[in-house]
């Protein structure tokens, strides 16, 4: 009796090791790799992006340097990409297009309350093995300030900001369709 029930159960596990190799064969075949939130095309294993053209008369001259390095460093962090700008799977190009001051919340007598920096960034991403999956888009965000405070004493953290969530934003693009 223990001989046929042995046998019984034997057959039930080789029955499930079956399942469980054709599902691991499926899972593998899969197109992409899930880390959280995001994914990645498994052939993907590095990325570029250049520093970024100043296209915005007003703006510091550094802007497009200093994006670039931030969007690289959170690729860097939140990704197993690396960076590489020789023949990269991914590549991010663009231009920062605006960096305007404008006059938000006029109080009576055409005082204004607050003053609003806006940042507009144009992303050109690439896909150099599945061209399906180029886009290119224009990411925009703005941050209040009070208007009795001069930009320059406030630009840096402004700028910090608006870096931090366009960032988020063309990540979110990039990786979080796949």
């Amino acid at each position: 009796m223990r001989l046929a029930t042995w046998i019984k159960n034997m057959g039930i596990l080789v029955q499930s090791t079956r399942l469980l190799f054709i599902f691991l064969i499926c899972t593998a075949a899969t197109c992409s790799v899930k880390l959280g939130d995001i994914n990645i095309p498994v052939y993907a294993e590095t990325f570029y992006i250049p520093q970024l053209a100043n296209n915005a008369y007003n703006a510091p001259p550094d802007l497009g340097i200093d994006f670039a390095e931030k969007f690289k460093d959170k690729v860097r962090r939140e990704t197993r990409l690396v960076y590489s700008d020789l023949n990269p799977h991914l590549e991010f190009d663009g231009a920062i297009q605006d960096f305007n001051v404008t006059a938000v919340a006029p109080q009576p007598g055409e005082v204004t309350q607050f003053s609003r920096l806006t940042i507009r960034i144009k992303i050109d991403f690439y896909d150099t093995e599945n061209e399906e999956e180029n886009w290119s888009q224009t990411f925009s965000h703005d941050v209040d300030f009070p208007s009795d405070q001069n930009l320059l004493d406030v630009q840096d953290d402004l700028v910090e900001q608006i870096f931090e969530q366009i960032s988020q934003d063309i990540f979110q693009k990039a990786f979080g369709k796949w």
